[in-house]
């Protein structure tokens, strides 16, 4: 069934059907698209999103569609913070938490409380159709809560932002990145790794949910500043900026805090190049790539010939108890 809005003038839309294979019709503005019995109205199908690629919102809507087998696994049962950009990847944006009235509904919520009273019905990506309803509404990067919305207050995952600093290169960002990894290796925790989209790198470590947000939290502080004490002329753990030394990677711990979020996996980020956030190998990273390496244009292909690499990110398996150093 159409929700309120899709019913307004709904002889004047385009309709269509989507198997298994998604295609966003590109000589459409307006269509209502039918996803795995859901309906889904697309906008401004052919609006310029990026003005120097000529990549429109309908090709933003198509990438995701592409790699949507792979994506919503790592977005599923977590809250969705809207970083919404109207007028495309070079044009003001605005934050939204609370999904908007009046909206399908299919669209799942996670509640959150967000002190004095206040909950927050949160959007969750829960499928296809969900997916779209989202970046329809001018959503670039997808910016997901760090715990499920079941155990909101137990994160399934440490991470840490690698963020070069002014005067810092990327090869600065790479080289902090395997002495993340090293750090992690001694002390038996599995990391993932992947580009930011923007200027740096994540690492993540999936951990059993049981530790509180606080102690996670507490623990990527600890190794944080460990690290700038042992790398001082390449790392810092100063979060105000005023204070951090020009030169070094912030291996900043603060994106773990309660109702921070990160760029999630395979998100486009707002860049001149429509970079995208992708899974590395730590090979790559010893080999050397850049942001750039990572677009629209050619992450899907990446997908089909190499699967998700962070796979083990999802798996029941190998997920490290945070409770031996708590």
């Amino acid at each position: 069934m159409l929700y309120e809005q899709a019913r307004v003038g709904a002889a004047s839309w385009g309709r269509v059907v989507a198997g298994q294979s998604l295609t966003i019709p590109r000589d459409q503005d307006n269509l209502i698209l039918t996803v795995d019995r859901k309906d889904v109205r697309l906008t401004n199908l052919r609006k310029i999103f990026w003005q120097e690629l000529g990549l429109t919102k309908g090709d933003l809507l198509q990438y995701y569609a592409d790699v949507a087998a792979v994506l919503l696994p790592h977005l599923a049962d977590r809250a969705m913070v809207m970083k919404r950009y109207p007028h495309g990847a070079s044009g003001e944006f605005f934050f939204m938490k609370r999904a908007p009235t009046p909206r399908p509904d299919w669209i799942q919520i996670c509640r959150i409380e967000h002190g004095s009273g206040n909950v927050i019905d949160f959007p969750m990506i829960q499928d296809r159709a969900s997916l779209l309803w989202v970046i329809n509404l001018g959503c670039i990067d997808l910016n997901q809560w760090y715990a499920r919305c079941d155990r909101l207050d137990q994160p399934d995952y440490v991470h840490f932002d690698l963020d070069p600093g002014v005067g810092a290169t990327f090869d600065r960002v790479r080289e902090t990145a395997l002495i993340v990894r090293e750090a992690l290796d001694v002390l038996e925790m599995p990391s993932l790794v992947k580009t930011t989209g923007s200027k740096g790198m994540h690492v993540y470590v999936p951990i059993v949910r049981g530790p509180a947000q606080k102690q996670v939290w507490t623990f990527a502080k600890a190794l944080a500043q460990e690290l700038a004490a042992r790398h001082p002329a390449l790392v810092t753990a100063e979060y105000r900026v005023a204070k951090r030394p020009r030169g070094r990677v912030l291996v900043d711990y603060n994106q773990n805090a309660w109702r921070r979020t990160l760029a999630s996996i395979y998100s486009v980020r707002p860049r001149k190049e429509a970079t995208v956030s992708t899974p590395i190998t730590w090979s790559e990273v010893e080999r050397g790539i850049r942001i750039e390496d990572f677009t629209v244009a050619n992450v899907p292909a990446r997908v089909e010939k190499l699967g998700d690499l962070w796979k083990p990110l999802l798996a029941a398996k190998r997920r490290f108890d945070l409770n031996k150093y708590l």
